[in-house]
């Protein structure tokens, strides 16, 4: 504890205690704690309460997240065969509270505009329950391939992944979302007890730095908000200059955005002269320090607001001589729409309701990949696997958590079944406890596995 508050520097020290007053060494005193675990629950493959009664290392509910809780951080939660099934999302207590926020229905166009790593887009995804369509951008492209396979682990088929720049996007998207989250980059502030290391960059480039990109990224958000649709804006900083000030300057721009009040719990407090506003502090609540306003836009909600820009040329005409790709379909017990296919190349997704890609961005994804068809034969992606279970897929093996094959599978280990078990032909959806993680191919007794490489337990 000394040492972490000896790095502290000293302006930052004295903006905190002009900022918190008497509750500053209350604030001092919680870096002598350990950063609390914490764990959100997929609630498109399970509930909360099974989790809680399947999961011995929950210790609790996040209060402001209705799929969040606590875990003992001692446990090695992230080497669970459940972690692979895309089950939960470890994610910081706080951390959670934007996504849950930000109001989304099933079939909203929702955007979250600096998304990586995903743990909030995995959150708006799960919500959306596969209508509608979830765009999540970020503008390193590095960063955005992390994004993705968390989103696609989680099951998620509504999604478009982008690595575009917000002014790109505002672009061809003007007025086109109902719900964006703008959980900005910021100096983070609030995330010193957890991240040290973030300190250094404080030092670096203080929020004088980071509220000038934010108000960009703002106002970017704000031209692509359809009338009657909610921005949330977040950060994981205390500085009054990145947040009310911030908000000060977005109301000010003529975009049509009024306040509106996020609802409190134990713990929150309202934001510095903007009550409409949420701050958490990590000596009141279990959690980091977070920021939270949430806008809406005037207007009548409803009605149709198209991309401007061209949409690339859809190739949908998937021959019927492919008789492997038709029949894996058939199989699923899905209603495919033959108009949202998306062939490119070899490959070929199933696009989100409403969605057409647009021409000149960078999208790293545009629906759910179905997988590859090449010369009459139909190989199944890992994103598909994911996004089925044992009741849309007739060929499934299932094995027990316990069952030593779950990690050796997931490792790319070829699969032998005990002489009790029926024997299996063709694409298998392998599951754990009922829960998918991956095709293999049935060979009577064995199963050649095809769990994606780049995901295999190392």
């Amino acid at each position: 504890m000394d040492l972490v508050r000896t790095e502290l520097p000293e302006q930052f020290k004295e903006e905190m205690k002009a900022l918190l007053g008497e509750d500053f060494q209350a604030y001092l005193d919680s870096f002598g704690r350990p950063a609390p675990g914490g764990l959100r629950v997929n609630t498109l493959k399970w509930t909360p309460e099974e989790a809680a009664e399947r999961l011995p290392a929950l210790r609790g509910p996040v209060p402001w997240c209705g799929s969040g809780f606590y875990y003992d951080g001692t446990e090695r939660i992230s080497r669970h065969p459940y972690y692979y099934a895309g089950l939960y999302y470890l994610q910081e207590p706080s951390a959670m509270a934007p996504a849950r926020i930000l109001p989304v229905e099933p079939g909203n166009r929702v955007l979250d505009l600096c998304a990586a790593p995903g743990g909030k887009s995995t959150e708006l995804g799960a919500r959306l329950k596969g209508r509608g369509f979830l765009a999540a951008n970020d503008i390193s492209a590095s960063r955005a391939k992390g994004l993705l396979k968390n989103l696609e682990l989680f099951g998620i088929p509504n999604i478009c992944v982008t690595g575009e720049a917000p002014e790109r996007l505002a672009e061809v998207y003007p007025e086109y979302f109902d719900s964006i989250l703008a959980d900005a980059p910021c100096s983070g502030e609030g995330m010193f007890r957890k991240n040290p290391e973030m300190v250094k960059d404080w030092m670096r480039r203080g929020p004088e730095y980071y509220a000038p990109v934010q108000r960009q990224i703002l106002i970017q958000a704000a031209d692509m908000l359809k009338p009657g649709g909610y921005l949330l804006y977040s950060t994981c900083t205390f500085s009054v200059l990145e947040n009310e000030d911030n908000v000060r300057w977005l109301l000010e721009q003529g975009k049509q955005l009024e306040l509106v009040s996020v609802p409190d719990f134990p713990g929150a407090e309202r934001g510095v002269g903007m009550k409409e506003c949420l701050r958490l502090y990590p000596h009141k609540v279990q959690g980091e320090g977070h920021f939270v306003a949430l806008f809406r836009k005037g207007g009548q909600a409803g009605g149709y607001f198209s991309q401007s820009a061209a949409p690339v040329q859809k190739n949908n005409r998937i021959p019927e001589k492919e008789s492997e790709f038709w029949d894996f379909l058939a199989r699923t017990g899905i209603r495919w729409e033959k108009e949202r296919f998306l062939t490119q190349g070899e490959n070929v997704y199933y696009l989100p309701e409403g969605f057409l890609p647009a021409a000149g961005l960078r999208y790293l994804r545009t629906g759910l990949h179905l997988g590859t068809v090449k010369r009459g034969r139909f190989e199944p992606g890992q994103a598909l696997a994911m996004a089925l279970s044992p009741e849309t897929y007739e060929n499934c093996v299932n094995f027990a958590c316990r069952d030593d094959r779950v990690i050796r599978y997931l490792k790319g280990e070829t699969i032998s079944l005990g002489p009790e078990e029926p024997e299996r032909k063709g694409w298998c959806l392998v599951c754990v406890d009922g829960f998918p993680l991956g095709f293999a191919r049935g060979n009577g007794g064995s199963l050649k596995n095809k769990y994606y490489p780049g995901w295999r337990w190392m």
